[in-house]
């Protein structure tokens, strides 16, 4: 079986190009498939990949100079991204007759109508690593009524063409996968984790761990506003940030500004199973996501979990009441008492621990991965 999967790039630092990579790998190294891997704005030799692809997997990369368009103004950067569309969907279907897969997977939206609409024989399976409700979105801060309303549109009509020429919709989530009513098929298949577990968290530490891009869907803004209430009652607690993003000086700024005194930002690690590990409990402050590989890693930690109800993902792994807590979106204060909580109660935290460990078997990388090859399979066969 031969399956091609489709990415903008593998150089960002991001939970799906990591599920992606060892997803390829788990497919071409266990199940014996022919997998390659399609680039499409990546240039290997000045961004490498940000994990390691199996040498089974074949990467071909398109190149496409894209960001460059952001280097001039309007309305030349117009013309400029018009001819790197023509450019890319060229190429791209040039690439694609030439490797004829079974399955040709699309991932995260990206170009997911061009994906669509290349006639080819393999069946087109969109794979959702986001929330449709943001996957065509600003960034939450803009209040012009024009921009907002172009994206609507836009996503209105992207969103219709997948519904009518994709074979099948992979969501991660319940919540998302209701969204896709009109679509021709919807599959639930949550993520996994294959990060090697160092050790396991005793949940004795004092500290806080958050991970993830440092931009405005991860909340951290809201978490400062959280982690007041925290230090003002637990002072001798900290809590620890890691990650990288366009929001770095922003957020640096504001948690200078803030008074807070046991918040630290710390760039992104390729060893971060040590971090959670040294790590009580673990915080997700975002206002959406598409599932939170970050609270499932910290569950294979044994490190329980506090998150906001946000669409969609963490009340699909985090147990509320079990193994975490969940509580309402953006609610500062419940954040706050949550976390808290768990602070002063340190056998609740240990029951907890206990729990995320349970709980984490659910997502246990065969049985995820027996379910694509079980749809691949009869994808291809038809």
């Amino acid at each position: 079986m031969k399956i091609v999967y489709v990415i903008d790039t593998l150089a960002s630092k991001g939970g799906a190009e990591r599920i992606i990579s060892e997803k390829m790998g788990y497919l071409a190294e266990h199940f014996g498939c022919d997998v390659s891997m399609v680039t499409c704005y990546q240039r290997p030799a000045v961004h490498p990949n940000a994990y390691p692809l199996s040498d089974k997997v074949k990467q071909i990369n398109i190149g496409i100079p894209y960001y460059s368009q952001f280097k001039v103004g309007y309305p030349k950067r117009l013309f400029i991204k018009w001819s790197f569309h023509r450019q890319l969907k060229r190429q791209l279907t040039e690439t694609i007759t030439r490797l004829d897969p079974d399955i040709l997977v699309g991932v995260s939206y990206f170009n997911a109508d061009m994906l669509c609409n290349i006639k080819c024989k393999a069946a087109k399976v969109i794979e959702a690593h986001e929330a449709r409700l943001y996957s065509i979105q600003l960034d939450g801060r803009s209040s012009s009524l024009l921009p907002r309303t172009w994206a609507r549109l836009k996503g209105t009509r992207y969103f219709h063409s997948i519904e009518k020429h994709a074979d099948v919709v992979v969501c991660l989530t319940q919540g998302d996968a209701q969204l896709w009513k009109k679509a021709q098929r919807v599959e639930i298949i949550p993520n996994f984790s294959m990060m090697p577990i160092s050790r396991l968290s005793l949940c004795n530490d004092k500290r806080v761990i958050a991970v993830g891009r440092l931009e405005w869907q991860k909340g951290y803004d809201l978490l400062f506003d959280a982690w007041k209430l925290v230090e003002m009652k637990h002072p001798d607690w900290r809590l620890d940030i890691f990650g990288s993003g366009r929001l770095e000086k922003t957020l640096k700024e504001q948690l200078a500004s803030s008074g807070l005194k046991t918040v630290t930002i710390i760039p992104f690690t390729t060893n971060i199973s040590e971090e959670y590990a040294k790590s009580s409990i673990c915080v997700l402050s975002s206002r959406f996501e598409g599932f939170s590989l970050v609270l499932l890693e910290a569950m294979r930690h044994g490190v329980p979990g506090v998150s906001f109800d946000c669409p969609f993902g963490p009340s699909d792994v985090l147990e509320n009441g079990k193994c975490g807590f969940i509580v309402p979106a953006e609610d500062v204060t419940a954040l706050a008492e949550k976390i808290c909580f768990l602070i002063e109660d340190e056998t609740l935290r240990h029951q907890f621990s206990a729990a995320a460990l349970e709980r984490a078997r659910f997502f246990d990388t065969d049985k995820i991965m027996s379910r694509w090859k079980s749809l691949f399979e009869e994808l291809a066969s038809k």
